[in-house]
């Protein structure tokens, strides 16, 4: 006998070694399935129902509208109103592509909108408001990033819809663009305004 044919397994044992390899192979091509076969803007969030978080933030210091410091963030101010609230930062390159699409949609005045200026420095955060128009009501400064948590935030932009009791009704992950501000956004917005009247 060859000493070829003393070494090599048989052939229902060569199946047995590579099919370690065929799980793995199976194993990883769904996981990059589910990490990269979504839409990253229906990630689900666990705050939906919930009451938006009770967190006070302060004013963005020297931002003025209508002659008047804007105030920062009170949680107060979500009961008996449709709020947009708006996750956002001057160095976030989303941010400045949507910018021009909330200050249309400021326009609206049946909701109001509040943003969450995050880890942002207060010239730029103030220069970029300049630059697109301020169409927060409120505008609270998350400085340190905690109060972005507290409301499930992936990263920047994040846009959320809270209904007139205080609770979160929808989270978009991701920016607001000319594709998704109308059939999505306004939507959302729509059916909370239905909801409280």
């Amino acid at each position: 006998m060859s000493e070829q044919a003393t070494n090599s397994p048989p052939q229902g044992r060569r199946w047995v070694l590579v099919l370690p390899l065929i799980v793995f192979v199976g194993l990883a091509g769904l996981f990059l399935l589910r990490l990269y076969g979504g839409d990253p803007s229906r990630i689900p969030s666990a705050l939906i129902g919930r009451p938006a978080p009770q967190t006070a933030l302060p004013a963005l210091e020297g931002l003025v509208k209508d002659g008047a410091q804007v105030p920062g963030l009170d949680p107060a101010m979500f009961t008996g109103k449709v709020s947009v609230v708006n996750v956002w930062a001057s160095w976030c390159v989303p941010c400045h592509d949507e910018a021009p699409l909330f200050t249309e949609l400021g326009k609206d005045k049946r909701f109001q909108i509040i943003g969450i200026n995050y880890k942002d420095a207060p010239d730029n955060a103030r220069r970029f408001l300049g630059r697109y128009g301020n169409p927060f009501g409120l505008v609270g400064v998350d400085g340190n990033g905690r109060a972005s948590i507290e409301w499930g935030v992936y990263g920047v932009p994040e846009t959320f819809v809270v209904g007139r009791e205080g609770k979160i009704v929808y989270k978009l992950v991701g920016p607001v663009t000319p594709d998704n501000v109308n059939s999505v956004l306004k939507a959302e917005i729509e059916k909370a305004l239905a909801a409280g009247s």
